[in-house]
């Protein structure tokens, strides 16, 4: 191959790497644009399954996440109880929480996790007592 010809086929090549770079870059900036505003859902979304209420649910294999998400408590209130960092802990279980943090203090991360979630539940809702009349005499 001549170096002319081979010196046109790298600009050929360059130039459609540009083209594709530029026509990749056009639609993630014009695809970026769109978002611009959007905000994630609030806590909890309105879609959302109602709370969990039953604190003896919660199992040892659970994630602080999955446990905050399931009873709508804030996920920092669980890091907080048991004093720990939420930075490289997010997808460790209780389990392997407590090996980590309280190896001499069995089920020590479980049942704080238990007692915080029992203690940040929202008060029960009381239905209104139903008022049965009595039956109308013919």
């Amino acid at each position: 191959m001549t170096p002319s010809r081979q010196r046109t086929l790298i600009m050929g090549l360059i130039v459609i790497g540009i083209v594709f770079v530029g026509f990749f870059g056009l639609r993630a900036f014009h695809a970026f644009r769109k978002f611009h505003g959007q905000r994630p859902p609030h806590f909890p979304p309105a879609d959302a399954a109602p709370a969990e209420t039953d604190v003896e649910l919660i199992r040892d294999w659970m994630t602080l996440p999955y446990i905050s998400m399931t009873y709508h408590l804030p996920r920092n209130l669980l890091y907080e109880t048991l004093d720990i960092s939420p930075r490289d802990n997010e997808e460790k279980s209780l389990k392997q929480l407590n090996e980590e943090y309280f190896p001499n203090q069995p089920e020590y991360v479980l049942e704080s996790v238990k007692a915080a979630v029992l203690a940040n539940q929202p008060p029960p809702t009381v239905a209104p007592p139903t008022t049965i009349s009595p039956p109308v005499a013919p």
